[in-house]
């Protein structure tokens, strides 16, 4: 650290990607944030400077308008696979499941961001974030792999030097890590304050394997009166407890007794020290710190697995919470940063990652075809959220005919028919129903 002016991480690196693998309700959640910020997809959605030029075109002068909207469909068409195509391993929806994966198991995470000769971006890739340091100064990062050093720059800094060796050009990071009060150069993960719950829930499992592996034998107490048991016999005793027990079944154990003296007599017992039952002990300690740890995480139990008791409805709030104070500030952070770097290839769109829906396709099909009879949206829009390319006469709004105008209005009035029935047959403050026909009150 003081040869290469780099900052020590406040917790172990490798401790903190360790736990990921070992604790099933750490990584549930982790997967789960991870699935849900940036593994549902991303879009090129048009900036406000590329709406004010299409909302410039006259709307009567159609073929304009839908040569522009066709040119948008293409340049977004020819992002994505400029996007894929800076990193031939991975797609970059793949980049940045491994970026979360690290910025929710570590709170730090990086990007590193290769420039071709000419300057512009030819490369973009996930670098680990346990084996990456911060420099003092913050001119840059230190990668150490196997005693191998390597110096990255800030992303878009041209100008630093290697600092480490002899790299014209070194490439350049992008750091993304969870804000802490207590240290400005990195990140914490939300884990940190549930790791005595992490701890003892490793711990109870350890002991709960351990017990089952010796065949829920309990532990006891040899106790030998009237005569001393041979070397021989103490050991074959401890043998085969040791060895001999664990992992059978059924095992026999013969051990030679001496014989009555007169005076005393030679008595020889096993006493349990746990005579109750043990089976999945630390039942109630373990649901404990699983409820810890997702609290930790800020994540509902329905998201890692089913939990019985869970309410449909409770589950859906619990959802849209975990939508609204989870993934989407995660998302518009990552938007953020990784935007800067979109800027350098257009600026008729930025990138925005796909956010999770609360409602099904039925639900959605019925929302879209309300607002398109009440004209709110047109045709085109429906399809360019669902990646369809524009129609000819799309941009238009929908002009209903007289027969379904009056199906409209019929239906409009049905509906409102049946919240009113529904208002005048709901009890009221007092517990009774109102009588739709006003002649007092009935009992409900």
């Amino acid at each position: 650290y003081a040869m290469f002016e780099v900052v020590e991480p406040p917790y172990n690196m490798d401790y903190l990607c360790r736990i990921y693998e070992i604790s099933s309700p750490h990584h549930a959640a982790i997967d789960a944030k991870v699935s849900n910020t940036v593994g549902l997809g991303y879009d090129f959605i048009e900036t406000p400077e590329t709406k004010d030029r299409i909302e410039e075109v006259d709307d009567s002068d159609s073929e304009k308008l839908s040569f522009l909207r066709r040119k948008l469909s293409r340049a977004k068409s020819k992002m994505h696979a400029t996007l894929d195509s800076l990193n031939e391993d991975e797609s970059f929806t793949e980049i940045m499941k491994k970026i979360d994966t690290d910025y929710e198991s570590t709170g730090n995470a990086y990007m590193e961001i290769g420039r071709k000769v000419d300057g512009t971006i030819g490369y973009i890739g996930h670098i680990p974030s346990s084996n990456m340091r911060v420099r003092k100064e913050r001119d840059g990062f230190i990668q150490i792999v196997n005693n191998k050093i390597v110096f990255f720059r800030n992303y878009g800094d041209t100008s630093t030097s290697d600092v480490v060796g002899n790299d014209p050009r070194p490439n350049e990071a992008i750091h993304f890590k969870k804000y802490t009060p207590t240290n400005n150069y990195y990140g914490i993960p939300d884990i940190i304050p549930a790791l005595p719950a992490l701890a003892g829930d490793e711990f109870a499992s350890k002991f709960n394997l351990d017990y089952f592996e010796n065949k829920a034998v309990p532990r006891y107490i040899i106790v030998v009166k009237g005569a001393k048991l041979s070397d021989d016999s103490q050991r074959k005793l401890l043998e085969f407890f040791q060895t001999g027990l664990k992992g059978k079944n059924h095992r026999s154990l013969y051990i030679p007794l001496p014989a009555d003296d007169g005076q005393s007599k030679v008595e020889f017992k096993m006493e349990p020290v746990e005579a109750g039952i043990q089976d999945s002990s630390f039942r109630n300690y373990r649901t404990e710190n699983r409820d810890e740890i997702l609290m930790a995480h800020r994540v509902p139990i329905t998201k890692v697995s089913m939990s019985s008791g869970v309410a449909l409805a409770a589950a859906r709030d619990a959802d849209k919470n975990f939508k609204e104070q989870v993934t989407r500030p995660t998302q518009d952070y990552f938007d953020k940063k990784i935007n800067k770097f979109i800027k350098e290839f257009t600026d008729m769109f930025y990138l925005k990652f796909n956010e999770l829906t609360l409602t099904d396709e039925d639900t959605q099909s019925k929302v879209d075809e309300r607002y398109l009879r009440m004209q709110v949206i047109v045709p085109n829009e429906v399809r360019s959220r669902k990646g369809l390319p524009a129609l000819d006469g799309g941009n238009s709004p929908i002009v209903l005919n007289a027969q379904a105008r009056a199906e409209q209005t019929a239906q409009t009035t049905g509906n409102r028919s049946r919240d009113q029935q529904r208002e005048n047959n709901s009890p009221d403050s007092s517990g009774e129903a109102r009588n739709p026909q006003g002649e007092g009150r009935v009992s409900p």
